[in-house]
């Protein structure tokens, strides 16, 4: 490259379109990659449920039915006890789930670690073949996450292009296990990136659309339900529809408040963390001796649920309530698996509940559907936290634009009602119970995701308690700072001091006199581990030049400088400035 030519504007430009291409062709490579793992996931799922006789079919071809009792109670503990196994291999004895991915993103991390991902997929496959009452999706955006992280680190990219592989994966995940190309390239960037740079979307959307072409031509994937061109709502339904939005954003937050509630009761158990699955799978084995149902994904009870009559009032109450209860035993209690697809049969049944209600009042039983896809989206919406997306799954699995605007009026209050009363989505409740508070947007998650050992500094002045308040005027002055940090023989912090202190000391003739007699100037300690959002709150309390860092002895370790602080808030904020614009 001569120096014209590094000069040259034109020169960058064509080195960033190139670039910019090739991250296109990655991410349709990571998109057919996640497509095949995807469809191979769902292939593996659907010949366990028929080998260990979970599905209908299964059941039903099995040539010795008095054995089918045993083999409900025994297939999904036996399951339990495989899953608690696997999960021992796992550093947070736990499978992974979309909330890491998330987690991942967000804060820049990236670099979703591969045996994990390895060991939660077979974890959810597992979990799902033995008939465990979870979803497949969670797995399938993990998988597909993890397959774009591993793209990204095998040819040594940088943590954006890590942000925008990891979200390939999981817009050909969605795309092919919905057959719906739409809702993958959204829920990519609705959930997981949380930004629509122009930089990321078309990798996104081309892994979406080879994901689409394999499902739909290669593979001939069918789509998860198929709903006829029903009749038109009359006007005053759609105040029904807006009315099944506030309910479900209740029954959403019933759902994921007994998930989180049984994984809290569960950990009080007097049962180690590896048996746990084993003993809910046996409880559910159980239960489905009376209500098969809850079994799996549940995707007949889905699909029989958008038919007017296909289950009475009664019989959609049980099974709603103990579809519910199954899920938040199974998750809970330590299966893998995802929360997408139970949601969605939860919904569903609620909305189904909700239209034969009103068939029971009205007499409109010609658009129970809607009733039944409305109570599907506005269960599912909150739980995910994805209003778009469920939009878009019901207008691709449709095509009705009907059904879609009815759909809307669901979301429209369910939605933002559950988000005020529970959290924006599951996946952000579970990560605010870790640590990681996304409610106040992805600049400040990366900043509790900064640590204040890569700020430390050991520039500070530091003083023996013993010292002389005239030698300690004149170390401050010569090193240029206005306060100091006594420190013992033992290397354990005592105190701060600042130079007007100490030189108000030395007017009142007390110069001859120790530094541990000096006022002690309030100033905030942290360890190393605390966040850069924690410092630049602390800093917001008192005024000072820097920050004590000590360990959990006390002792000292150095110091941030509330410059240094500046400066790292501006970088980060600058790099994501860039990353979601385009720029970077």
């Amino acid at each position: 490259m001569t120096r014209a030519d590094a000069g040259d504007p034109s020169h960058h430009g064509a080195r960033g379109v190139v670039r910019f291409l090739g991250l296109v062709v990655l991410g349709a490579v990571i998109g057919g990659l996640a497509a095949l793992a995807a469809v191979t996931f769902v292939a593996a799922v659907l010949w366990l449920n028929d080998l260990l006789l979970v599905s209908p079919r299964g059941r039903m071809m099995f040539a010795h039915p008095e054995w089918l009792a045993v083999a409900t109670v025994l297939v999904p503990a036996a399951g339990g006890l495989v899953v608690g196994q696997l999960h021992r291999a796992i550093p947070e004895r736990r499978p992974h789930t979309p909330a890491d991915v998330i987690a991942a993103v967000q804060t820049r991390r990236g670099r979703l670690p591969p045996k994990a991902g390895a060991l939660s997929a077979l974890s959810g496959l597992v979990s799902l073949g033995a008939g465990a009452s979870v979803g497949q999706y969670g797995p399938l955006v993990h998988m597909g996450a993890s397959l774009g992280s591993a793209g990204a680190r095998l040819l040594r990219l940088g943590r954006s292009e890590d942000n925008i592989t990891i979200a390939c994966g999981v817009s050909a995940a969605i795309a092919t296990a919905f057959n719906a190309p739409l809702a993958g390239i959204v829920f990519a960037h609705e959930v997981v990136l949380r930004h629509y740079a122009l930089r990321a979307f078309a990798p996104v959307a081309a892994a979406a659309l080879v994901g689409h072409v394999i499902a739909t031509n290669v593979l001939a994937r069918g789509a998860l339900f198929h709903v006829a061109d029903p009749a038109l709502p009359r006007p005053w339904e759609f105040a029904a529809f807006l009315a099944i939005g506030g309910v479900g954003a209740l029954v959403a937050g019933a759902y994921m408040r007994a998930i989180l509630g049984v994984g809290r009761l569960a950990r009080r158990l007097p049962v180690a963390a590896p048996w746990r699955p084993a003993l809910a799978g046996a409880t559910l084995g159980v239960v489905a001796l009376w209500v098969p149902d809850i079994l799996g994904m549940g995707q007949e009870t889905l699909r029989f649920a958008t038919i007017a009559g296909a289950f009475g009032s009664v019989e959609l109450v049980v099974v709603l309530a103990l579809k519910l209860a199954a899920t938040a035993l199974c998750l809970g209690m330590g299966f893998g698996g995802g929360v997408f697809s139970p949601a969605l049969v939860i919904g569903t049944l609620f909305g189904a509940l909700c239209g034969t209600l009103v068939a029971t009042l009205t007499g409109a039983q010609d658009t129970f559907v809607f009733y039944a896809i409305c109570g599907m989206v506005a269960v599912t919406a909150p739980v995910i936290g994805a209003p778009l997306t469920s939009l878009l799954i019901v207008f691709e699995l449709t095509g009705s634009y009907a059904l879609t605007t009815a759909a809307l009026a669901s979301v429209t209050l369910a939605s933002p009602i559950a988000a005020q009363l529970f959290g924006r989505s599951l996946f952000d409740i579970q990560l605010a119970g870790r640590g990681l508070d996304l409610s106040s947007g992805r600049g400040r998650a990366v900043l509790e995701d900064a640590r204040l050992a890569d700020l430390m500094s050991r520039e500070g002045v530091t003083l023996r308690p013993e010292t002389p308040v005239d030698e300690a005027v004149v170390t401050l002055g010569q090193a240029g700072h206005g306060e100091a940090y006594v420190v013992d023989a033992t290397g354990r912090y005592r105190a701060s001091v600042t130079l007007a202190d100490l030189e108000v000391m030395r007017e009142e003739g007390r110069g001859d006199h120790p530094v541990s007699g000096c006022p002690r100037t309030p100033r905030p300690v942290l360890g190393p581990d605390a966040s850069v959002w924690e410092a630049m709150r602390h800093l917001q309390e008192v005024t000072g030049e820097a920050i004590a860092v000590v360990d959990e002895d006390d002792v000292f370790l150095g110091v941030v400088f509330e410059a240094t602080i500046a400066q790292a808030f501006l970088r980060y904020s600058d790099e994501l400035r860039r990353e979601e614009h385009g720029t970077g």
